[in-house]
């Protein structure tokens, strides 16, 4: 019984020590299974933490190259705008070289034929009018046994007599819907011919127009030649950034054009060379431009527009109306010193149509052909330091003589055709000493001339100024001017002036070209007069 009972002890505690063992391997099981876990849970989160920090690392290195693509692109853009400009003010004078100047007049006509008219598909296509056969043939015909039939006539009647109703309002409505129909179209006729009739008369009006500018032009009628060459510049192209003002005169007598043009200012030259990306301070620089660099571009710029315009206005010539021509070219900028506006002239170049067409502008230094062709040219055109104008447009505009037409009625508006030449000399003398000159008058010429000695007084511009006046009614040639030239020479002049109250030919112009040779046209000279408070005219006398 005792070892019973210790049997049973036994096997109780083994029972109780298996299960305890039991249970601390199950709980180091799960202690080591939760350490696992706790493990694998780390180690996925270092995974995700390692995964996460190498997507980060790998959006910066995309972000940064993407940033350094941009930054490049944008540089690339930047060079490539400057080359843009730079080659566009290259191709100022090649571009229109290969581009026919002359305006065809018959390109100015209205060649379109007047508007057809468009009728609509349901009006233009109308239904078939309503036949009164297929109405009576829904009728079943009285044959046969039918006629049998009582009452079958009187029913066969009604019938024929409901079928002729129907066709009847069956055949107004068509009517009444073709009336309507052809009174829309009859409208549409109507309201088309007026159409037509307005493009009609305004094609005549403007062919019309056009065949009167045409004869003009063809005429040389001064305004139609000043509206011809106006719409051959307005047609000119230049880059973007140049301005497109100009102002134009034509002087019958003379033959001559006188184009004033604003030049684009200095800056038109980008002031940088290139730009660069600099990885170290992420930023954009660009390298500045030269001032001589500057310079050089700003001259050859000018000295294009110059020449180009001199070309659009030869080639444009159909007639032979243009024999001199006289460029002016002018910013519009501010005087540093003042602050004030000012309209300095950077060019102004006179050459004749015969000199001009010996050119191959495809193969010319622009700058030695100017100077050849006694161009003044500004030294520092960077810095608007001005020339004087060969000619002032003022006196070139063949418009103010036309003017002085409006006062000839005036006692004090006297034309000087009608002068003497004492008369004519005096005037003259005056003039100039209106002008603050010390004119002292010399002798009478036998055409009519007058020979004046003149003393401009201000220092290192002034001195000897020989004047000569002819009070002619033809252009002044060569001639003339070669002998205001001798009397320069002997006299000892500085400077001579010849005044005319009519014009100067090409030659005249070209002799003058390299000396200090000042000519004044009529137009000119009136407008001195005006100036310096005299009213007068030129109206020359009929030719018998």
């Amino acid at each position: 019984m005792a070892r019973s009972g210790v049997g049973i002890l036994m096997a109780v505690a083994r029972d109780v020590a298996r299960y305890e063992r039991q249970a601390a391997a199950a709980h180091v099981r799960s202690i080591r299974e939760a350490e696992k876990q706790a493990r694998m849970a780390q180690r996925d989160a270092e995974r995700a933490t390692r995964e996460r920090a190498r997507t980060l690392r790998e959006q910066e290195r995309e972000e940064k190259a993407r940033h350094l693509q941009d930054q490049e692109q944008e540089v690339a853009d930047l060079n490539t705008e400057i080359a843009n400009q730079l080659d566009a003010l290259a191709a100022i004078l090649p571009q229109t070289l290969s581009v026919c100047d002359a305006i065809a007049f018959d390109s100015l006509r209205i060649h379109e034929p007047s508007p057809v008219l468009e009728i609509p598909e349901h009006l233009r296509n109308g239904t078939q009018a309503p036949d009164e056969r297929a109405f009576l043939d829904g009728v079943l015909p009285l044959r046969g046994w039918r006629k049998l039939i009582p009452g079958a006539r009187k029913r066969y009647e009604r019938a024929c007599d409901a079928a002729k109703e129907a066709f009847e309002a069956a055949l107004s409505k068509w009517q009444i819907a073709e009336a309507e129909r052809s009174a829309k179209i009859a409208t549409l006729e109507k309201e088309h011919a007026v159409i037509v009739s307005g493009v009609e008369a305004k094609k005549r009006q403007r062919n019309a127009e056009v065949d009167e500018f045409e004869a003009n032009y063809k005429a040389k009628d001064p305004d139609a030649i000043v509206a011809y060459y106006t719409m051959v510049f307005e047609r000119s192209s230049y880059p973007d950034g140049l301005p497109h003002n100009f102002s134009v005169a034509f002087t019958a007598a003379s033959q001559q054009l006188v184009v004033e043009y604003e030049l684009p200012t200095a800056l038109i030259v980008p002031r940088i060379t290139e730009h660069r990306y600099v990885r170290s301070s992420d930023t954009i620089s660009g390298k500045q431009r030269k001032d001589s660099d500057i310079k050089d571009i700003y001259q050859d710029v000018i000295a294009s527009i110059a020449l180009r315009t001199m070309h659009e206005a030869f080639e444009a010539d159909q007639i032979g109306a243009v024999q001199t021509l006289c460029f002016n070219g002018y910013v519009n900028t501010i005087d540093p010193a003042t602050g004030r506006d000012i309209r300095p002239h950077l060019i102004s170049v006179r050459t004749t149509a015969e000199k001009f067409r010996e050119l191959d502008l495809s193969r010319v230094d622009k700058q030695v052909c100017l100077k050849n062709l006694g161009a003044q040219v500004s030294r520092r055109p960077d810095e608007a330091q001005p020339v004087k104008p060969i000619v002032e447009f003022q006196m070139a505009d063949a418009r103010f003589i036309d003017q002085q037409d409006l006062v000839s009625g005036l006692s004090s508006a006297a034309n000087l055709m009608d002068l003497n030449p004492y008369e004519f000399e005096q005037l003259v003398a005056n003039l100039f000493g209106k002008m603050g000159l010390e004119s002292k008058l010399t002798r009478s010429s036998r055409d009519g001339g007058v020979d004046c000695v003149a003393y401009d007084a201000r220092p290192v511009l002034g001195g000897k100024v020989v004047i000569q006046a002819k009070r002619y009614r033809h252009t002044v040639g060569v001639s003339a001017v070669r002998d205001l030239y001798g009397t320069m020479m002997n006299e000892g002049a500085n400077k001579g002036i010849l005044v005319t109250t009519s014009g100067y030919g090409p030659d005249a112009f070209d002799f003058s070209k390299d000396k200090p040779i000042e000519l004044i046209d009529g137009g000119g000279l009136l407008y001195l007069l005006q100036e310096n408070g005299i009213h007068a005219r030129i109206v020359f006398p009929d030719e018998n």
